[in-house]
């Protein structure tokens, strides 16, 4: 989805995205029914549309151009995740391992504490590995289990983990999508933390309290028998490695693997488990589809002008610092909407973020941290995005079903645009 060629900015090369969501959120609104309308159809009709308004190629280059955008390597490392994922997830399951789990969780901690300590591990986790998808991979399963015996709906517990995993996602010093803000913008790590954690510790702060006192009337889970506790060994297995920093794909084979040898030890049927592994990468096949869709369709819209123009119409009107933040916020959340990934849209607007930094002498560290902080907020909330993709799968719902419980990332969208209007922190905001 990046290229090196100049396009034109174009509002006709961004109606393919007003088509994406005219015909799904429209007739997802209009019938009051998330399911009625599929992803993947939505994303076929809007690609279709996108390739008949390219203009300038024969269709068979236009073809071509899709098929770069679905092919980018961001793309395809997705489509591995979500096939690793699947079979872990599913193999996991076959022998035990996410009951085991969540009964050992269980016996530790009371239910009513369940909620806030999930959400508290994620934020801890994500800050730990610097990813939100890694975050979401190790603790969706055990996360499904709580779903499970505390007779919770899966897009409310697995919403918990989503707004964990951005939590660290924003602030980790190994978060690519931090690596591009501060390199971009030519800050230290360190002190982009500082402007960073003062915002989003009071949206962190109050979801946490959100969850604690939600959690309060669960009921009281059932008593145990004595948990297997050495089933658990491939979840701790995927956890550390990923704190480790080992890459994702890596962790997750290394996942799969340690979950056949304790299943062979324990005498679980070794072909029944290969069929289970393909039945949890059959499960991912649609979020694989719309995956390739979507990096198609994006590609299109980029090829097209359609981020160009959003570029072009964005840096027009600006007054002050306050109007230039505003400015840096809209472009990254824009960008983001139209590439579905928060790093690639940090790299596309960071050229004109600093144009309007050093036009409106905004404190550089501050710019980086509106870039990494809205791109998040925007991640965290769009049912195309890989997180929620992948959130979906785990959880069997649509994205959008998860809309009304991600709180925190609701939560720091609404702290950022504060700390804007009331320039906080002020030390950053002179």
């Amino acid at each position: 989805m990046e290229a090196n060629e100049q396009v034109q900015p174009s509002l006709l090369g961004l109606s393919p995205l007003f088509v994406f969501l005219a015909t799904y959120l429209g007739c997802s609104l209009l019938l009051n029914d998330f399911y009625a309308m599929p992803l993947s159809v939505a994303f076929v009709i809007a690609s279709c549309y996108a390739v008949v308004v390219t203009r300038g190629l024969s269709l068979e280059k236009r073809v071509e151009q899709f098929t770069i955008g679905a092919s980018n390597h961001n793309i395809l490392t997705m489509v591995w995740i979500f096939i690793l994922a699947g079979a872990f997830a599913s193999g996991a399951k076959f022998i035990g391992a996410i009951d085991a789990s969540v009964h050992v969780i269980m016996s530790v901690l009371p239910s009513n504490t369940l909620l806030p300590s999930l959400f508290l591990s994620s934020c801890l986790v994500s800050l730990s590995v610097g990813t939100s998808v890694g975050t979401i991979v190790a603790l969706s399963p055990i996360a499904m289990g709580f779903a499970q015996q505390l007779g919770v709906s899966p897009e409310y517990i697995i919403s918990i983990v989503v707004g964990g995993a951005f939590f660290g996602d924003n602030l980790s010093f190994i978060s690519d999508t931090t690596i591009a803000a501060t390199r971009t913008q030519g800050v230290s790590m360190k002190d982009k933390f500082r402007v960073n954690f003062l915002i989003v510790l009071p949206a962190a702060l109050v979801t946490f309290i959100i969850y604690a006192v939600q959690g309060i009337d669960l009921p009281a889970t059932a008593q145990f028998n004595e948990p297997k506790v050495w089933l658990i060994i491939p979840y701790i297995v995927v956890i550390v490695t990923a704190l480790m920093g080992i890459n994702v794909l890596v962790v997750l084979m290394i996942g799969i693997v340690s979950c056949g040898i304790i299943g062979a030890i324990n005498h679980v049927d070794v072909w029944a488990w290969m069929s289970s592994l393909g039945s949890g990468i059959k499960d991912m096949g649609e979020l694989i589809i719309v995956t390739l869709l979507a990096g198609g369709l994006l590609e299109l819209i980029r090829y097209n002008g359609g981020i160009a123009y959003i570029i072009r119409l964005l840096s027009r009107h600006i007054r002050g610092k306050r109007g230039g933040e505003f400015s840096i916020a809209l472009l990254v959340m824009l960008a983001n909407i139209c590439t579905a990934n928060n790093t690639i849209a940090i790299l596309t607007t960071s050229d004109m973020a600093s144009s309007i930094s050093k036009r409106y002498d905004i404190d550089r560290r501050r710019t980086a941290s509106i870039l990494d902080t809205f791109s998040c907020v925007v991640q965290g909330l769009l049912p195309y995005g890989a997180q929620l993709l992948l959130a979906a799968g785990f959880a069997s719902v649509s994205p959008l079903n998860f809309m009304p419980y991600l709180y925190y990332p609701i939560l720091l969208g609404l702290c950022a645009t504060f700390a804007i209007l009331m320039r906080y922190p002020r030390r950053f905001a002179k």
